[in-house]
C-alpha cells in the first residue's frame, strides 16, 4: 500500500523524515540493513529516483551509510541518533506551544493542561 504524502514538502524529504522516524523511535535498530532502493520505493508507491534521493539525505545527515556490495544500513553511532531524537522532540514541542499559544493559552497555562491532560489519557 503506498504511503500518504502531503503537498507541503517535497516527497523525498518527507520519505526521509519517515525513515528517521522509525530509526529515532528504535522500530528500525542501529546496525540494520535497510530495505532496497527499489523494495523501498515500491512500498511507498514512488519512483526509485525519488527514494535514492532521500536516501542520500539520510546519509548526509548520517543517518545511515551504504556499504558498496551490501546495500544500507542504520548507523551505528548511538550518540547520533540520541541527538536526532532530541532535535525532533525539541520541534515537535515548539510546534505544540506554538500551536497551543495560536488557540489563545499563555506560556503559564500551557502546562498545566498538558500535565491535566497526560493524568487524564494515562500515557507512559
Amino acid at each position: 500500500m503506498a504511503w500518504k504524502f502531503d503537498e507541503k514538502s517535497p516527497i523525498y524529504a518527507q520519505i526521509a523524515q519517515h525513515v528517521k522516524m522509525q530509526i529515532i523511535s528504535n522500530q528500525v535498530k542501529s546496525g540494520d540493513q535497510l530495505p532496497t532502493v527499489r523494495e523501498y520505493a515500491e512500498e511507498a508507491g514512488v519512483n526509485p529516483n525519488t527514494m535514492q534521493r532521500a536516501f542520500t539525505e539520510l546519509e548526509r545527515e548520517g543517518m545511515v551509510y551504504s556499504q558498496r556490495t551490501s546495500g544500507r544500513f542504520v548507523t551505528e553511532d548511538t550518540d547520533l541518533i540520541a541527538e536526532k531524537r532530541l532535535e525532533v522532540a525539541q520541534l515537535e514541542l515548539k510546534n505544540f506551544v506554538n500551536n497551543m499559544q495560536k488557540i489563545g493559552f499563555s506560556t503559564e497555562d500551557i502546562v498545566p493542561e498538558l500535565t491535566r491532560f497526560l493524568k487524564e489519557n494515562a500515557y507512559e
